[in-house]
């Protein structure tokens, strides 16, 4: 257990959308040293929470700060998810997962400021990177990526098994007109990083564009709880910002979904990311598609179902509701 008056050891593990953030946390967390209390505050676009009910499966204390990009709600919402942490885990690590839609600056700026500089040790910032994205000049255009890239002490491609020779090679070439010089960088697949690289002090590096956010408006107060599983067993809800959308449901877990009516509906072709914790006629599933790309696994009975897409554009969200409803064997009047 921790020593109440030594700093928390804290890393913010930060990504473009898909990049495989949750997998490498997963993978970090079955690394953690026997008998150390492992934390993660975690925050997704969506509303939904679904990164935090996988996280939970490998032991750590996990709170959710879901709804949006942390760094809008860095101030009150932020502070009141890590204060609650902190006081109910009593860490030895702390793990920051901020959405990959947001930008780390005002995040980093709370993490140092006063309030925290005796309660936190930040230790080096590491973003992942999927090579293949480079192709894409909307990628390197986008603001949160190059913030993201800025602030890291440690840059990683992942998803190497997945990228060609050539994408590898400009990956490491992109990588090296990068300012600073000699800043590690590392190739690695399946989210797979050493849990060594936690290890030292954060370099906080200007970013590019320290202001980008300040023209969203803050969430003030908590964010409140959701209804009742229930007293409402079928909730649907939505967000918009940064240029995407999201949709997602909150079902009670007697209402058992179908496993392929479920994976159709993931691979729309306008969906950038599909993820589900999902009670099935076969049990429970963690379902996860990116870049048509599926992942299924056996996941441990939860509290509810959660499903959750995002896509760049809007979609109707009651032509979707249909779908999951199908799924669910219900019609527009259950």
């Amino acid at each position: 257990m921790s020593d109440p008056v030594r700093p928390v050891p804290t890393n913010l593990i930060l990504g473009f959308l898909g990049v495989g953030k949750t997998t490498a946390i997963l993978d970090l967390l079955r690394q953690k040293p026997e008998g150390e209390v492992w934390a993660v505050l975690v925050n997704e676009f969506g509303e939904v929470g679904i990164d935090g009910a996988i996280l939970e499966t490998e032991g750590a204390v996990v709170r959710e700060i879901p709804g949006g990009c942390m760094c809008c709600v860095a101030g009150l919402p932020m502070q009141i998810g890590l204060n609650q942490l902190i006081a109910r885990a009593k860490p030895d690590r702390l793990l920051i997962e901020p959405t990959g839609l947001g930008h780390p600056s005002q995040i980093l700026d709370t993490l140092t400021g006063e309030y925290y500089q005796d309660v936190l040790k930040l230790g080096p910032v590491i973003t992942l990177v999927d090579p293949r994205k480079l192709e894409d000049p909307r990628v390197q255009d986008n603001v949160q990526f190059r913030d993201q890239v800025a602030a890291a002490d440690i840059l990683v491609a992942n998803k190497t098994d997945l990228c060609t020779d050539n994408q590898v090679h400009a990956f490491d070439q992109w990588a090296a007109r990068l300012a600073p010089e000699g800043r590690p960088v590392f190739h690695t697949n399946h989210g797979h990083l050493s849990v060594g690289w936690l290890d030292g002090t954060a370099a906080l590096p200007e970013v590019s564009e320290p202001h980008a956010h300040h023209h969203h408006h803050a969430k003030e107060g908590d964010t409140p709880p959701p209804p009742s599983i229930h007293e409402n067993p079928w909730q649907l809800v939505t967000n918009r910002g940064q240029g995407h959308n999201s949709i997602g449901w909150r079902i009670h877990p007697e209402l058992m979904l179908d496993e392929n009516a479920i994976l159709a509906m993931a691979m729309d072709d306008r969906l950038q990311r599909f993820k589900a914790v999902i009670h099935t006629r076969d049990g429970w599933r963690v379902v996860n598609v990116v870049d048509g790309a599926v992942t299924i696994l056996p996941g441990e009975p939860r509290e509810l179902s959660r499903v959750e897409l995002i896509s760049a554009e809007a979609l109707d969200a009651s032509e979707m509701d249909q779908l999951l409803r199908a799924a669910a064997g219900l019609t527009d009047q259950d």
